[in-house]
């Protein structure tokens, strides 16, 4: 069951106000959603600033963490990381503690909310992938001066966003995904997200579905956004993207926000807390509404949400506003809020409020193993090193020593691009190296033992900071060639 009852029949949700403009957005939020009539047992809980001011690094006490695992759904406003406190983002963090893999960013135009593109039919979903990417946080310094973040993206966490993408669309009668991608460059992991998406995509017959390359998504979104309906990209593009999106409709006070997982749902707004607006009752609740209005769709109260969403739309159709629309005429948050209250119950004319399905959230096997190929072959290994020697000497040297070993240097790359043997780049190169080394028998399966005696007598002369092995998996590379390798 995606929630939990009370004993009076309740629908319980974890509550975290926030930092900044956070308890008066999550306060009006709140009395909206309660004003409709929906039994929440709302559990009030911290997280963020003064969590971290306290000393706890990650600003996430165990007391919510609790909450949250008993109830499965949140509504969160949001959380500050103050300088010289914390060591990781408490958003982040709640994010990877319950495993929250799809954020889902909803983007519509508003009424009255005057932008370049009003009129322009912007109404489309963002569905990030939330936990894998570069986001993963795995950065290392290489050398003093090179820094390495690992980029992990993996077929199970691809699948997931992939079907999260689809089920939304059928869940709000959409008509089209698009998955936006740089796999042209980043073939195996960018790649990943686009070849599990054609290969998932005939099991959505009635949804058109076509892959775009990241930038021009960019690009189109700007130019023509109402060609998109739903677009599901990896975490790091999603990140910008959704950013680029609420752009278009006024700004991150109108950008709501899921996380989503197989068993927890956090409801939250893309902005942040704003703290010189904090206590002046000016800020605008509608993002942390919207993303109320998510969250009464989770718990199956569709009839609720709908009626919220109404009332919202109808309030701004009434040319009632907050200062972020424009400062000539805006009302405080707690009038908004008491505007919205009052229109419920009541129609917008000018704009529609879509019919709403539950949205289907796929099972998968615990298994972290979720590719078995049927043969695999291990052809080499890369070495990176730290080195101050040009290219041709590092070459040498390496030539020299693995010619008592079965491998042999294949070439070595710095920045991607090769420069031994000499290819006449002209590469300006730093102290980081990849080094190639390839079994001498083309068609031998490397194990580790001479891998070791190669690394050992590298180790004499050089330093080195990690390798990766050449893998085959049922005939087809796994790694990549560099620029002029061949």
């Amino acid at each position: 069951m995606r929630y939990q009852l009370d004993a009076e029949g309740k629908k319980r949700v974890t509550v975290i106000a926030g930092d900044g403009i956070g308890p008066e957005v999550v306060a009006a939020t709140r009395a909206i959603l309660d004003a409709t009539g929906v039994r929440i047992a709302w559990e009030e809980h911290e997280a963020g600033a003064e969590v971290f001011k306290r000393g706890l690094a990650s600003g996430v006490p165990k007391e919510t963490i609790a909450s949250i695992k008993d109830t499965r759904v949140a509504l969160k406003g949001p959380l500050e990381t103050p300088v010289g406190f914390g060591e990781k983002s408490a958003n982040v963090t709640l994010r990877k503690l319950f495993e929250t893999f799809a954020n889902v960013r909803p983007v519509r135009e508003m009424p009255n909310v005057k932008t370049r593109y009003s009129g322009a039919g912007v109404d489309l979903v963002i569905v990030r992938e939330n936990v894998e990417d570069l986001y993963a946080g795995i950065e290392h310094m290489q050398t003093p001066g090179v820094a390495q973040c690992l980029k992990i993206m993996s077929r199970k966490g691809c699948e997931k966003i992939v079907r999260v993408a689809f089920e939304l669309a059928r869940a709000e009668g959409r008509k089209r995904v698009h998955c936006a991608t740089k796999a042209n460059i980043m073939k195996f992991t960018e790649g990943l997200l686009k070849k599990t998406f054609e290969e998932i995509a005939p099991e959505y017959p009635e949804l058109e579905a076509s892959h775009i390359i990241i930038d021009n998504c960019a690009h189109q979104l700007v130019r023509t956004p109402s060609q998109f309906d739903v677009i599901v990209t990896s975490n790091m593009n999603g990140d910008i993207l959704s950013d680029l999106a609420s752009g278009l409709i006024g700004g991150l006070g109108f950008a709501p926000g899921a996380n989503l997982g197989a068993d927890i749902a956090i409801f939250e707004a893309v902005h942040g807390s704003a703290p010189k607006y904090a206590g002046k009752n000016v800020i605008n609740p509608t993002a942390v509404l919207l993303s109320g209005v998510m969250l009464l769709r989770h718990l199956d109260e569709f009839a609720a949400a709908a009626s919220v969403e109404h009332a919202l739309l109808l309030t701004l159709e009434q040319g009632v506003y907050t200062r972020d629309v424009r400062p000539e005429g805006s009302v405080s948050t707690t009038t908004f809020t008491e505007r919205v209250i009052a229109n419920l119950g009541r129609k917008s004319e000018q704009f529609q409020v879509r019919d709403y399905r539950p949205l289907l959230m796929r099972e998968f096997s615990s298994d972290p193993v979720f590719v078995r190929p049927e043969r695999r072959r291990t052809a080499g290994a890369d070495l990176f090193l730290e080195s101050p020697l040009s290219p041709g000497d590092l070459g040498r040297s390496l030539d020299q020593i693995a010619e008592a070993t079965p491998l042999r240097l294949k070439m070595i790359s710095n920045r991607g691009t090769k420069v031994y043997s000499d290819t006449g780049a002209m590469t300006d190169c730093v102290d980081q190296w990849r080094c190639r080394f390839v079994l001498r028998d083309g068609d031998g399966d490397l194990d580790d033992a001479p891998l070791f005696d190669l690394l050992r007598r590298v180790a004499a002369a050089h330093r080195w900071m990690h390798v990766e092995k050449l893998q085959e998996f049922d005939g087809q590379l796994g790694y990549s060639r560099a620029q002029g390798e061949d």
